[in-house]
């Protein structure tokens, strides 16, 4: 079958069409960075050196060598960053202006095709040039999304410990808090108090990782389909 020559311009164009949007998410993400961050709440806890390491080895093992987008096994597509960076450019807080604009824009892109749009990553590198690992780290640990619990969101490891935990994040055992980074996945599928069997298999998983047992098999495999046993 033949392409018409106006469907061939096209598809020609459709790289240039590409890369030009994404220099434009660039610039927006660049000039935007600090506005967002001010209307970010400030990290009120750090975690431990051996809470972090359990986080980042199960949720983003090479965080500390990306430079904000990478593919290592049993990550998936999302890195600690480019969250950061979804929840900081896109679903926190309203910009004004021009830079309101194109958020918007840019919310409505990323709500319509989020399994394909690389906007979010391109706001991941940005975010990594502009904001040290440390500060990364901090805001995600205190922001992440865990679940629903009497009718209330839980937001942040910290909220999540008190909630689910009735006690401080620096009290929870080790296997408490690998509990709660299991439920990161999807925390109300993985709810510890509602879908307990769920959330113990979970857990179970996400311990024989940490403890080595076993290892994710590929980029795609959050789940540790080869830990099931």
């Amino acid at each position: 079958m033949r392409l018409s020559p106006v469907f061939r311009r096209g598809l020609l164009a459709l790289p240039g069409l590409l890369l030009a949007y994404l220099a434009v998410v660039a610039l927006w993400a660049w000039s935007a960075l600090d506005a967002s961050l001010a209307a970010f709440p400030a990290p009120a806890h750090t975690l431990s050196p051996r809470q972090s390491s359990i986080l980042l080895q199960i949720e983003d093992p090479t965080f500390f060598t990306h430079h904000g987008v990478s593919l290592a096994d049993g990550q998936g597509v999302t890195t600690l960053t480019s969250a950061m960076a979804r929840d900081l450019f896109l679903m926190h807080g309203a910009l004004d202006g021009v830079q309101g604009a194109m958020q918007g824009f840019y919310r409505a892109v990323f709500n319509c095709c989020k399994k394909v749009d690389i906007g979010r990553d391109v706001m991941a590198l940005v975010l990594d040039a502009r904001v040290g690992k440390q500060r990364q780290l901090d805001m995600y640990a205190a922001s992440v999304y865990l679940g629903t619990q009497e009718g209330r969101q839980i937001h942040g490891l910290t909220e999540a410990a008190q909630a689910y935990l009735g006690k401080p994040l620096a009290q929870a055992s080790e296997q408490e808090f690998a509990g709660l980074v299991g439920m990161i996945k999807a925390p109300n599928q993985y709810h510890p108090l509602r879908q307990r069997a769920a959330f113990e298999a979970r857990l179970h998983r996400v311990e024989a990782v940490l403890a080595g047992r076993c290892h994710p098999d590929g980029v795609f495999d959050t789940e540790f389909k080869t830990c099931a046993k």
